[in-house]
C-alpha cells in the first residue's frame, strides 16, 4: 500500500522468490512523476510481476480477506490523509487481509520525533497479533536521518529479529543490495536505551 515512487516494488522483486506484487497507490500522479523523474527508483513499473490498483489503502483491504503473504505499507507521515494508516482500524484490515501465517510491515516513524505514536502503535499491535516487533533504519533523507518499522505477524512462531532467510554476501553483491545484509536486519532491532525502556514498558 503506497510506495507511489516504486522504491519499495524495486526492493521486493530483488527476491526471485517472490510471485507477484500487487500495489495500491492512492495518487496516480506520483507514480507518473517517479516515472519521469525518478527512473533508478521506478525501475520496476514495466515487471510482469507487479499488478497495480489506484485507490484507497484502507477501502483496498476492505475488499480482500486472507489473500495476502506479506503487506508492506509503505505511507507518508501521520498527518491528514496517511493519519488513517497509523491507527488499530487499519492493522485490523490488514489482519484481516492476511492468510494464514502471513506478517505486515508498515512505516513505522521516527524514534526521536514520534516515540508516543510508535509505544501507541506497538501497544494495538502487540494485542491485535501473537507477534509484533518494531525495528528501525538509516535513511538520511528522513527527519532525523532514521525511521522506523511496525513489523506484525499471524504466527507465534515468527522471530523478526532472524533473518528467515539468510543471504551471503555473493547473493547481496548479484542482487545489487547496498544496504541490506543479515546482520544489519539484526541490528535494527538493537534499540536505544530510551526507546527500549518506553516501547518495553
Amino acid at each position: 500500500v503506497g510506495g507511489g515512487d516504486g522504491g519499495v516494488v524495486r526492493e521486493i522483486l530483488k527476491h526471485e522468490c517472490v510471485e507477484q506484487v500487487v500495489q495500491c497507490e492512492i495518487d496516480e500522479m506520483v507514480i507518473e512523476v517517479s516515472k519521469k523523474y525518478l527512473p533508478s527508483m521506478s525501475a520496476c513499473y514495466s515487471n510482469p510481476k507487479l499488478h497495480q490498483h489506484i485507490g484507497d489503502g484502507m477501502e483496498f483491504m476492505r475488499q480482500h480477506k486472507a489473500e495476502f503473504d506479506v503487506i508492506i505499507t509503505d505511507s507518508s507521515d501521520p498527518d491528514g490523509p496517511a493519519e488513517a494508516l497509523f491507527e488499530q482500524s487499519y492493522y485490523e484490515l490488514m489482519k484481516n487481509a492476511l492468510r494464514s501465517g502471513g506478517i505486515i510491515s508498515t512505516q513505522g516513524e521516527c524514534l526521536w520525533l514520534h516515540l508516543e505514536l510508535i509505544k501507541k502503535m506497538v501497544t494495538f499491535c502487540r494485542n491485535l497479533f501473537p507477534t509484533a516487533s518494531y525495528g528501525y533504519t538509516t535513511i538520511p533523507t528522513y527527519p532525523s536521518g532514521q525511521i522506523g518499522f511496525m513489523l506484525c505477524s499471524k504466527s507465534p512462531d515468527t522471530c523478526f529479529e532472524e533473518p528467515l532467510r539468510k543471504i551471503s554476501d555473493e547473493e547481496v553483491e548479484k542482487m545489487g543490495l547496498r544496504y541490506y545484509n543479515s546482520d544489519v536486519h539484526k541490528a535494527a532491532f538493537v534499540l536505544p536505551q530510551f526507546a527500549k525502556k518506553e516501547l518495553q514498558s
